[in-house]
């Protein structure tokens, strides 16, 4: 019986297979090409726009770039994506998002609701993010896989959304920021992922990475919207940072470090780690060894404001409030000085600690704290591509993914263009607004 079933099986395959070839009309078969016209392009790479481009677009990827080119007649098959008017930039990438949270539930308002609430929210929330004009995001931490099973399901086709790089569970020592701090012990609430040694680092990294993470973030500080931490205490020992990173690199993953205070972000720094985030509290030596060690900083400069103006009516306890006055004001200084200094820089914004689909806010607050709008473009472009190691995001350019998103106007002359951009295009498809 198992016999015949199989044997069917693989003749019902056969035939498929051959239906396929013949018609060409299965998955995987030869998709029309696309080309998109613009008026202009951005070149992030270079640093210069690009006039009148035919981008060729085959099976997702950018195949060609003509410059100086016109919008061609129609009859060789391909779809046209025709935006006359409008700049185009690379798909954007935020570096630090959390899809499954909500900032309108602070504190202890969102115990109201289910698990799987949160599981449901971040759809909504991957569409708002996809709208915004960004095209990829690296999910820096997410209770019970929301991240990993939302990339997949977008993968599949089946939600619209951004390309997830998830890092599942982030995890520190046990009490620390990632751990669950906001309980009585009677409860027993506690990260499964915490790790109090080297050892233990290895054995949470080894079980993330098994279950779907492409990244390890791990907690080195305290931070500012948990219990019974401070965002300058370190957390984690160089050893067991050490042995984070070499432990990941094995696998071929990048690290990220929350890291707020100046001794773990300079520990963090000498283990290898490869992005820190946040990094309010950086010192002048945190800052050479940064640019000593080639760290990517990833500074959330714009949540601040949000948190100020909406966080306490939010349901947020008066003593994270309390923490993110602290450190608002002296982390956007430190942005400053570090970007003065020539530290890497990559777009980081923590949505979910202000509402998804705002992140292109940070931009123009990027700007006012010392760079130019081109250089917080390449901090959500070419540079965010380089701190993944992605030769497939971030830039337009033939064999990379042909994500872009569409304004009218010149965004390095207003970078708030990108605060809600008209068209966003990605692998090739229209996935917000249309064609004038």
């Amino acid at each position: 019986m198992k016999g015949n079933l199989l044997d069917r099986l693989h003749r019902s395959t056969s035939r498929i297979a051959l239906f396929c070839l013949a018609a060409t009309a299965c998955s995987g078969a030869l998709a029309a090409d696309v080309i998109i016209t613009a008026d202009r392009l951005l070149d992030v790479r270079a640093g210069r726009m690009i006039p009148n481009p035919e981008i060729l677009v085959r099976d997702g990827k950018v195949v060609s770039i003509k410059p100086g080119a016109r919008a061609a007649a129609a009859g060789d098959g391909a779809t046209r994506i025709a935006l006359p008017g409008m700049t185009l930039v690379p798909g954007l990438i935020d570096m630090h998002v959390h899809l499954d949270s909500d900032p309108t539930y602070g504190g202890y308002t969102g115990l109201e609701y289910n698990d799987r609430f949160w599981s449901a929210l971040s759809v909504v929330h991957a569409g708002k993010t996809l709208d915004a004009g960004f095209t990829t995001v690296r999910n820096l931490g997410a209770s019970d896989w929301n991240d990993v099973g939302l990339g997949q399901a977008i993968a599949a086709g089946k939600v619209r959304g951004p390309r997830i790089v998830p890092a599942a569970w982030s995890f520190g020592p046990t009490g620390s920021h990632c751990d669950s701090t906001y309980f009585p012990p009677s409860m027993d609430e506690k990260n499964p992922y915490n790790a109090d040694s080297p050892d233990e680092v290895r054995k949470s990294i080894r079980a993330l990475r098994k279950y779907g993470a492409q990244v390890i973030k791990i907690c080195a500080t305290g931070g500012v919207f948990s219990r019974n931490t401070e965002p300058g205490q370190q957390q984690m020992n160089l050893a067991e940072m050490r042995a984070a990173v070499d432990e990941a690199h094995q696998w071929g993953l990048q690290v990220a470090a929350h890291a707020h205070g100046a001794a773990g972000i300079k520990d963090a720094i000498r283990a290898g780690v490869n992005t820190i985030e946040h990094a309010s509290l950086i010192d002048d030596e945190g800052i050479a060894l940064a640019k000593k060690h080639g760290a990517w900083l990833s500074m959330d400069i714009y949540n601040g404001d949000y948190t100020a103006a909406e966080g306490k009516k939010n349901g947020v306890l008066e003593d994270n409030l309390r923490k993110d006055r602290e450190v608002t004001d002296l982390q956007r200084q430190n942005f400053r000085k570090a970007h003065a200094a020539g530290v890497k820089m990559v777009f980081g914004t923590d949505a979910g600690v202000h509402p998804h689909g705002g992140n292109g806010k940070q931009f123009a607050v990027m700007v006012k704290y010392g760079m130019t709008p081109l250089q917080a473009i390449q901090a959500a472009t070419i540079n965010a591509s380089e701190a993944l190691a992605r030769k497939d995001v971030g830039v337009v350019e033939a064999g990379r993914f042909a994500d872009m998103v569409a304004v009218k106007g010149d965004p390095t002359v207003d970078v708030t263009l990108l605060e809600a951009p008209a068209v966003v295009i990605q692998g090739g498809s229209v996935v917000k607004g249309s064609a004038p």
